[in-house]
């Protein structure tokens, strides 16, 4: 199956969808709180249609899971072997800010693992993309693109950066900075929004991302898999176990991206 995935389609979709971000970004638009008390814009909902309409015409066999589409029963995708997994603006909350911290999401998991994916911060218009054994890539507004190979373990260093959220800075990261002084490690601290924060390490310019706190499988899995492919790994907090996609809950535990 993903061999028959056309990378540069799910490129042009995100690009696409990120051209119905930033018509809406210019406007005075108006926000909606959902049930989970997380902010809703009318280009969430521009960006999710462009997105869902294009994958549910180019791969009618691959089912859709969207943060802006109801969620399929588990009983119905706990079988599942591919599907398409789907942020349509991650960041909602750095997009109302306008701080450009924000971006589109795509992808493709295989039996919990994410095998592709497609990050496009339309703010800069940098793309960022993976698949499986193909490796990590990176352009900024359709210039060359750039191979990613993550660095050196953060834990093998005396200087390390760590990447953390503007809007969830919990105590928990605090803590996991404060632990890496205790170690004697000279620790700079990297503050960004939205999945960026996984692209930066796979980029290697930060070094780990200690998400301790809340997220959803759909916030992580494109750059999940860029990471992957950039040579870093993405465990469950406190374990050596990957993270891992399509749980009957879609709520992720805590997870480092080292």
């Amino acid at each position: 199956m993903i061999d028959q995935i056309q990378i540069e389609d799910i490129k042009e979709i995100a690009v696409a969808a990120g051209a119905e971000v930033m018509a809406v970004y210019g406007t005075e638009f108006s926000v909606d709180v959902k049930e989970d008390k997380s902010p809703l814009t009318e280009a969430d909902r521009r960006a999710n249609a462009v997105i869902v309409e294009a994958l549910e015409r180019l791969y009618p066999e691959i089912p859709v899971i969207s943060e802006e589409t109801k969620a399929v029963d588990y009983s119905e995708r706990k079988d599942w072997e591919y599907f398409w997994l789907v942020d349509p603006l991650d960041g909602t909350k750095e997009f109302v800010k306008r701080n450009g911290e924000f971006t589109v999401n795509i992808a493709l998991v295989r039996s919990g693992v994410p095998v592709a994916g497609v990050v496009f911060q339309p703010v800069g218009e940098h793309l960022f993309w993976a698949v499986e054994s193909k490796g990590a890539w990176k352009s900024t507004a359709g210039g060359e693109a750039v191979k990613l190979s993550g660095g050196e373990y953060f834990r093998d260093k005396s200087d390390v950066t760590v990447v953390a959220s503007r809007s969830h800075m919990t105590d928990e990261v605090k803590q996991f900075v404060a632990d890496l002084e205790a170690e004697g490690k000279t620790v700079e601290f990297l503050s960004a929004g939205s999945s960026l924060k996984i692209c930066l390490v796979a980029e290697g310019v930060a070094d780990v991302y200690p998400r301790l706190g809340p997220t959803m499988e759909w916030d992580t899995g494109a750059a999940h898999a860029i990471a992957l492919e950039a040579g870093r790994k993405v465990i469950q907090h406190g374990t050596d176990s990957p993270l891992l996609y399509n749980k009957e809950n879609l709520l992720n535990p805590f997870f480092i991206v080292e």
